[in-house]
């Protein structure tokens, strides 16, 4: 998966220091680091791992922003 991510993320110009901002709950705004995603879904189970692949393959096949993925795990992650 990490392989994936980090294949993906050059194609598309992406630096893993790229910081994403979300709000959590208990402790305010996040500041993430695309880097932090990255090890989040690599250490997911497989069948996380599957889904999050096929979703990430869906949107670059429309030329959707890939971002607004990360930034959705970035708010799981600050919850």
């Amino acid at each position: 998966m990490r392989n994936y991510l980090n294949t993906l993320l050059n194609e598309k110009g992406l630096d893993l220091e790229t910081t994403i901002e979300v709000e959590g709950q208990e402790w305010g705004t996040n500041f993430i680091p695309l880097q932090a995603v990255v090890d989040f879904l690599s250490e997911c189970d497989d069948s996380t791992q599957e889904k999050a692949k096929s979703n990430l393959i869906k949107i670059d096949f429309h030329n959707g922003d890939i971002m607004h993925f990360f930034t959705y795990i970035a708010k799981f992650i600050a919850k």
